[in-house]
Order: C-alpha cells, then sequence, then structure tokens
C-alpha cells in the first residue's frame, strides 16, 4: 500500500531556513550541526539528535512512527530563526 506523501531522494538542497547552527551557537564545528534546508521540490530536511528510541513509547495519542522514519530533536531557537524564511500555509 502506498503512502499519500514519499520522499523524494534526488530532491536537492537549495537554501538554509534560519540562521546557521554557528550563528546560534549550537554547535563546537567539530560534532555536528543541527539544520534546517528547503529542497528543490519544496520538501524541507532536519539535521538534528535522533531520539527515536527515547520518545517512541511515549509518543502523544495520535502519533504514530513509520519504521523508516526517525524523531529528530533540534535546537528551539534554530526554528524560531527559521520562521521568517517558513511560508504561511
Amino acid at each position: 500500500m502506498s503512502r499519500p506523501w514519499e520522499a523524494d531522494p534526488s530532491a536537492s538542497f537549495t537554501h538554509r531556513l534560519g540562521k546557521s547552527a554557528e550563528e546560534l551557537g549550537n554547535t563546537d564545528g567539530k560534532t555536528g550541526c543541527p539544520d534546517i534546508w528547503q529542497l528543490d521540490n519544496g520538501d524541507v530536511a532536519v539535521i538534528g539528535r535522533d531520539l527515536t528510541v527515547a520518545y517512541t513509547s511515549r509518543l502523544p495519542e495520535g502519533v504514530t512512527l513509520a519504521a523508516d522514519e526517525r524523531l529528530v530533536i533540534l535546537p528551539g531557537n534554530m526554528l524560531s530563526a527559521a520562521k521568517a524564511d517558513i511560508p504561511d500555509a
């Protein structure tokens, strides 16, 4: 059975949403950099810490993770900084 939406692995990064982890003080430049990027097909790529295992047993009602999905955490200031770059629905 196909799902209503599938990620397109051929989509390319077009531009960062918000500020870089370095600009926000969220990285030392050596141990990873959380980030948010717009892809050329309109989808959004999020780079963050994979905490799927830590959260799976306490997901809110109605929230599920498929076998090929991960719950990713990124710094709150990063999403706030991206707000101006995210269009209204």
